[in-house]
């Protein structure tokens, strides 16, 4: 099996989203899984042109020559893809949403009814192989607001994206409190390590069994720290980085 995450934090191997990948991956490879990590933010991607190009003159062939071409091919040899992104003003990071934009080249040009009489790309028998092998996928995020609720507009997005590409979302691991995860406050060390146990605990069993069990869901939403207690640190945070901007 090959898992495959991208990364759309601007901050790269240094994010907190990274953090949580690299937990996922671990226990993924644990499991057996083949890995490979991609930060967004080191790769060349130009916005898309929206000049239908992958539609209509090469199909799934995107006129613009940078680093997607190399991303998507390894989408494409792929069982399951991690899309993993920092949570800005309730959507995915702008890089991500680009690199989503790009993945148009990926789909059949044709549209058709679905089971539940929506229209979405599909194929037509013998013109292409667009949804033979499509990867599972696995979104990850994180806020430093700290509710999961934070999380409904990009989980509605990652399903309907799986729905246009004939494929389904199989977990989804959200993180309120994000900013605790940078592991700043030495007291709170043996939560945030019992919480990167449990992250690679998902990728084993997301490679085992294809899926995140509710009793494992449930764990890893779990505030970290009361919320209040986490709001009034943040914003003693704040307070002394406007004193410090002072001095």
């Amino acid at each position: 099996m090959r898992i495959t995450a991208y990364n759309g934090s601007p901050d790269g191997r240094k994010s907190v989203t990274n953090k949580m990948v690299q937990e996922i991956l671990a226990g993924a490879a644990e499991a057996g899984a083949k890995t490979q990590n991609y930060f967004l933010a080191e790769k060349n991607i130009s916005h898309c042109r929206a000049c239908s190009h992958c539609l209509s003159v090469e199909l799934n062939k995107c006129i613009i020559q940078d680093d997607m071409e190399e991303m998507l091919k390894s989408f494409k040899q792929s069982d399951i893809v991690i899309y993993a992104t920092p949570l800005y003003f309730d959507n995915v990071s702008g890089m991500m949403k680009m690199f989503f934009d790009r993945s148009l080249s990926l789909v059949a040009p044709y549209v058709g009814l679905d089971e539940n009489g929506e229209y979405r790309h599909i194929d037509k028998p013998g013109f292409s192989d667009s949804f033979s092998k499509v990867p599972k996928l696995v979104a990850v995020s994180n806020a430093a607001f700290p509710e999961q609720s934070q999380f409904q507009v990009i989980s509605h997005l990652f399903k309907r994206m799986a729905r246009n590409i004939h494929t389904q979302v199989i977990a989804e691991i959200y993180r309120g409190e994000g900013p605790l995860l940078r592991d700043m406050v030495p007291q709170l060390s043996p939560i945030v390590e019992g919480y990167k146990k449990l992250l690679r605990e998902a990728g084993r069993e997301i490679v085992e069994t294809m899926k995140l069990s509710e009793e494992t869901k449930a764990k890893l939403e779990k505030a970290l720290i009361p919320h209040e207690a986490y709001v009034k640190g943040w914003n003693a945070s704040i307070d002394n980085d406007w004193d410090r901007s002072d001095m």
